[in-house]
């Protein structure tokens, strides 16, 4: 008598990953969510399910409740009894695009509100995003979390691993199983769930998980007895519908890996969106700087808005999402993100000016971070003795604006002169050590020279030639993806004309005419960062604009901001994505591109940026991406990934055509003093 052979245990959850808005807009795929999480209650009302996991974020819950305000009392039973889980975040954001100052308060907030309903058992839940930070491990366990769950970007690694001191799933087959809602035999249905488990199989023990469910998908009424009877033709596997803690408990973790999971060998990470609408990407940076900064003022002055600072950040971090701000959304989803962004600039603008007579009445506070040398800029209605004027408008004074006893005339019109001012200035040494002309803009650390229709910098030891190039080339690609078209050859801007804007003691500003655009160049005094501003009218569709930085040797190392951290990564400097184009299907191009926050550097060279988010390595070349430009959420002909990875819906916002901002600022220092540069452009000192 033969033994029968054990079938291997697979744990199966229910789950509906649901982004609050993608292809359709946020309040359209809100009434999906209705039907949907009705109909999920219901099964657990009847126990048709045991158990159901909602994505790892509260925003979706509070969308619900929103207009379900009747259905409280039964989620909160639920999560007493374990059916539903909710949390730990407020929403699923982007890593790469996330600093970690949101990253900690889209803990903080959904934390908060999933225990406030009753959760108290909580995975980091990251099934979908484009890549995993190495730095986000560190953060889930500032929170108390252990235990996280990834797919994109992961290399040949086990379904369980330790991910940088965190017990972590690795997704094998993915998020996506909705092969129990389609209309398949149950033969077709057992045949395509053994071959799923067959390779989970190969990097699993003998406990498998399952997930059950896909983007903003409803769970089949019969999804038990649908695997009861898959379960009579598996020869190999026996299924039990479960809650992702049960696979938890069961399973050992003994691989360790510690760096960023961003190989796209066997799953898409689709690195393009980094450079998709950097018109987000620029309000998003300002939004979350000025956020930050309202928080420090409200803690410091011991004012009482907590709650404002609480319902700003919920507004920003629904835009951080991974669907809308790596800008693969339909338009009208990046229509609704921009209003957000300026509503949260708006509030964070307002909160700064309501507490300016706090900080004038403590100067010790406002102060405290100014023991080096500054220039900083204030606006005010006078003009300082010392003072450089950079910009002026018509306005009323701050002061009426935000006293409630006044209200502004027409005769409190005045004009507001933006001021550059310094701070501890040595007495020995307040001279100017600026110098400008029609071919050149330099103080005592740094030099740029327009020559020979060449831009060379200089610093107090090397020269640089042809250092600065503009360049743009065809893009073939959609918003996930950049793909080279082949014969294309690199544009580079000719030099036409120069000229001075301004020449101050304190700042010194040359308007440079190219052929693509002008660029501002500005420099401050005793500064080691040259300053650049381009604005200009794009005319151009499917097109990325970069701008090109020539360093002395092949650049095979770059560290970028990460989570308010620094990351390196090693790149083959010779390496050609148009070279490396794939044939077979499912796969997606190996690139030279990674994303960054604000800053990136190699050999000695600092690129400081507002809202630019991607790099790119070409031999001796850091190239910053300025604009890319596509008119498709998921181009099914993107020679640069040979399966769609969304909808083909055509997107003209995407394009960005009009009006277009780059901000960035460069200079030559050791990357030790990353963190000084980087706030000598976004500073953290308190004005009054």
């Amino acid at each position: 008598m033969f033994k029968k052979k054990k079938k291997k245990q697979v744990i199966a959850y229910v789950h509906s990953h649901w982004d609050r808005e993608w292809y359709q807009s946020y309040e359209t795929f809100r009434l999906r969510l209705l039907k949907v999480f009705d109909h999920v209650l219901e099964l657990l009302e009847l126990d048709s399910i045991p158990s159901f996991y909602f994505d790892g974020q509260v925003a979706a819950l509070l969308d619900y409740l929103e207009l379900r305000p009747e259905k409280e009392e039964l989620v909160r039973r639920f999560i007493a009894e374990k059916k539903l889980f909710i949390g730990p975040f407020y929403c699923l954001v982007d890593e790469f695009l996330t600093d970690g100052i949101c990253f900690r308060k889209n803990l903080e907030i959904g934390m908060k509100i999933a225990q406030d309903f009753g959760c108290t058992d909580f995975i980091g839940y990251m099934a979908d995003t484009f890549g995993h930070s190495k730095n986000v491990p560190l953060i889930l366990k500032e929170f108390g979390i252990d235990k996280a769950v990834v797919w994109r970007g992961c290399p040949d690694l086990p379904s369980e691993f330790v991910f940088n001191g965190v017990n972590t799933v690795n997704l094998i087959r993915g998020y996506f199983m909705d092969i129990f809602a389609t209309d398949k035999s149950i033969e077709e249905k057992a045949e395509f769930i053994k071959d799923n488990l067959d390779k989970i199989a190969q990097k699993s023990g003998n406990t498998l998980l399952l997930p059950i469910g896909a983007d903003h998908l409803d769970v089949p009424c019969d999804v038990f007895y649908q695997i009861e009877d898959v379960n009579n033709l598996l020869e190999d596997y026996e299924i039990k519908l479960g809650s992702i803690f049960d696979y938890f408990e069961k399973v050992k973790f003994r691989t360790s890996y510690n760096e960023e999971l961003r190989d796209n060998s066997k799953t898409f990470i689709l690195p393009g969106s980094y450079s998709s609408r950097l018109d987000l990407k620029r309000l998003n940076c300002i939004a979350s700087y000025k956020l930050d900064l309202a928080n420090k003022l409200q803690y410091n002055f011991g004012s009482d808005y907590d709650s404002v600072i609480e319902y700003a950040y919920k507004l920003l971090l629904q835009n951080q999402a991974h669907d809308s701000i790596c800008g693969c959304s339909v338009d009208a989803v990046h229509e609704e993100n921009k209003i957000r962004y300026k509503k949260v600039i708006q509030i964070a603008d307002t909160i700064y000016e309501e507490l300016r007579p706090e900080m004038q009445e403590n100067l010790s506070i406002t102060f405290k971070n100014l023991e080096k040398y500054k220039l900083l800029e204030l606006e005010k209605t006078s003009i300082d003795e010392g003072a450089q004027v950079i910009a002026q408008r018509k306005g009323f004074d701050n002061k009426l604006l935000y006293d409630t006893f006044k209200i502004p005339v027409t005769e409190d019109y005045t004009t507001v002169y933006t001021l550059l001012k310094e701070f501890n200035t040595p007495k020995k040494n307040n001279e100017s050590d600026l110098g400008i002309d029609l071919t050149s803009i330099f103080n005592s650390n740094i030099r740029l020279e327009i020559k020979d229709g060449q831009i060379n910098l200089y610093d107090k030891s090397k020269s640089y030639k042809n250092f600065i190039e503009f360049i743009r080339c065809k893009d073939a690609g959609d918003s996930y993806n950049f793909a080279p078209v082949k014969g294309d050859q690199v544009e580079v801007a000719q030099i036409k004309s120069a000229k001075i804007v301004s020449n101050g003691s304190l700042r010194a500003h040359l308007k440079i005419t190219t052929s693509f655009f002008t660029v501002d160049v500005m420099l401050n005094k005793k500064s080691k960062l040259l300053n650049f501003k381009i604005k200009w009218l794009n005319l151009l569709t499917n097109r990325r604009w970069q701008v090109r930085f020539n360093l002395n040797k092949k650049v095979k190392e770059v560290f970028s901001e990460d989570m308010n951290l620094l990351i390196g990564r090693k790149f083959n400097p010779d390496y050609v994505m148009a070279d490396n184009l794939p044939t077979v299907k499912g796969v997606e191009a190996m690139t030279n591109t990674a994303p960054m926050q604000r800053f990136c550097w190699a050999n000695g060279f600092g690129v400081i940026t507002k809202g630019l988010t991607e790099y790119e390595v070409n031999g001796n070349s850091l190239c910053v991406t300025l604009l890319r430009s596509t008119g498709m959420i998921s181009n099914p002909k993107n020679p640069a990934r040979t399966t769609p990875a969304g909808p083909p819906i055509e997107t003209p916002g995407l394009q960005q055509l009009g009006e277009n901002i780059a901000e960035f600022s460069v200079g030559f220092f050791p990357i030790k003093d990353w963190a000084d540069y980087v706030e000598e452009v976004f500073p953290q000192t308190v004005l009054f």
